[in-house]
């Protein structure tokens, strides 16, 4: 998952509306959203190589999701995987802040990683990047990629503006929305970061959309929440050719941050 963008209590429908785009490459094998066989509360899509996933709820009102951060002058190290974060939460049991104080002292044997947590207490944020401990979000429009949150990197910047002109809305279109996250235009140069990589892929990667030859965006992910617990969520599904599925759900589940609504 590389690109999130979400506005949370600022909307007077929705409570959370959420944007998010994976990035990755086209042969890494993956299962779209769906109910897992083997953890049926869990619904999300499914990284195959390594078990975890990068968004996802479960039926108790649970959410996460996951990106990575980039830093190319890191060298690699062999670390554990991203999705066991959001996997693990998701099949937990636990509160967010209680699955967030448990991970804190581990949080390093991880990829570098900008972490998202919901439930009915509220929406949460750890990077293992950063030198805070993890934050309780305030209502607001918020930013996530592959720095720290709300890193204003140009597609993020855009991403938010649309998002937040949507919200004059009384019910935002969910095909305006969709559509946000599908611009493929690139920065400038002179606005690109420096996060270690050669000036070709910062390139290909500053555009919201990304279709390159190997590697792009596989989803694109919409969740729409009520304060009442009324939940949308809708997946649109890319290879390297371009569209393939799309699928659509919607539950009755414990909304985010009610208890602490104000």
């Amino acid at each position: 998952m590389c690109l999130i963008s979400f506005a949370y209590q600022c909307h007077p429908q929705y409570s959370l509306i959420l944007l998010a785009n994976r990035d990755e490459f086209y042969q890494r094998p993956t299962q779209p959203m769906h109910y897992w066989e083997d953890l049926p509360g869990i619904l999300a899509g499914r990284d195959l190589e390594m078990g975890g996933t990068w968004l996802g709820v479960n039926r108790n009102g649970a959410f996460s999701a996951v990106t990575n951060f980039r830093d190319g002058r890191r060298g690699a190290v062999n670390r554990r995987s991203r999705g066991e974060l959001t996997r693990n939460y998701l099949s937990s049991g636990l509160s967010a802040t209680d699955y967030l104080d448990r991970i804190e002292a581990e949080q390093f044997s991880y990829g570098d990683f900008n972490l998202l947590l919901g439930d009915s207490n509220g929406l949460y944020y750890l990077s293992n990047r950063s030198k805070q401990s993890w934050q309780h979000l305030s209502p607001g429009v918020y930013g996530m990629s592959n720095a720290l949150l709300d890193t204003p990197w140009p597609k993020l910047q855009q991403v938010k503006q649309e998002l937040q002109a949507q919200l004059q809305y009384p019910e935002p279109a969910m095909e305006q929305l969709l559509n946000i996250m599908t611009n493929p235009r690139t920065a400038a140069d002179a606005d690109l970061p420096d996060t270690g990589i050669s000036l070709e892929w910062e390139r290909m990667l500053s555009s919201a959309f990304i279709h390159a030859e190997n590697y792009g965006t596989r989803a694109i992910t919409l969740l729409l929440q009520k304060p009442c617990g009324e939940t949308r969520i809708v997946e649109h599904n890319f290879a390297g050719e371009g569209a393939t599925e799309r699928y659509e759900y919607r539950l009755q589940i414990p909304a985010i941050g009610t208890t602490s609504a104000v």
